[in-house]
């Protein structure tokens, strides 16, 4: 029987990457708070995913047989501070501020539930971590970004894959993980569990 694959994230960035490497799947949401426990990035990263991934699981209402289902949660990184979301545009120019002309991290959680046929559960959960390296920018450059909007619903306050490339200097591994889904990974995961 042929597995159901389902994306656990109303990230169309997330979405977009999946479709790239050709894995056919359909998108679920849950509307569940996330609270994590941890306070390591990498560890913060595992559990928030796996939140995810549980949620949607939950919400299937038992129609889980066969199915695999894909969490995913992304989070910057700067020193020891977590930089999620901006709340609005100065919160987006503080963020910005605070990461040009260094370099910060970037770790994605990633977690499959991979469900048999009888329901039973095998659970596969990592974080992958990639360094970004910010060119310095002017302020001038910042409000002119925060501006374009882009930066109000991303982590961190920027998108790699917009117009701030624009500033990225270099990054040390996986340029999707920064987008929001270490695509390469992933796939390696699916063809272990046997789907690709």
């Amino acid at each position: 029987m042929k597995k159901r694959i389902i994306l656990g994230s109303a990230s169309p960035r997330r979405r977009e990457l999946l479709a790239q490497i050709g894995v056919e799947f359909e998108v679920r949401v849950s509307d569940k708070e996330e609270v994590y426990k941890s306070s390591i990035p990498e560890e913060i990263v595992k559990e928030l995913s796996l939140m995810k991934a549980e949620n949607v699981a939950s919400e299937l209402d038992g129609d889980i047989e066969d199915a695999v289902i894909i969490g995913a949660d992304t989070i910057v990184v700067l020193e020891d501070e977590i930089l999620g979301k901006p709340s609005d545009e100065e919160d987006a120019v503080r963020m910005l501020t605070r990461l040009q002309g260094r370099e910060h991290w970037v770790y994605t959680g990633v977690a499959v539930l991979d469900f048999g046929p009888d329901g039973e559960k095998t659970v596969i959960n990592y974080p992958v971590g990639t360094k970004v390296y910010v060119n310095a920018m002017t302020e001038d450059e910042i409000r002119a970004y925060v501006a374009t909007k882009d930066p109000l619903d991303k982590a961190g306050a920027y998108g790699i894959q917009g117009r701030f490339a624009a500033y990225i200097d270099r990054i040390d591994g996986d340029y999707y993980n920064v987008v929001g889904l270490p695509v390469s990974r992933v796939y390696r995961t699916l063809k272990e569990i046997g789907i690709k």
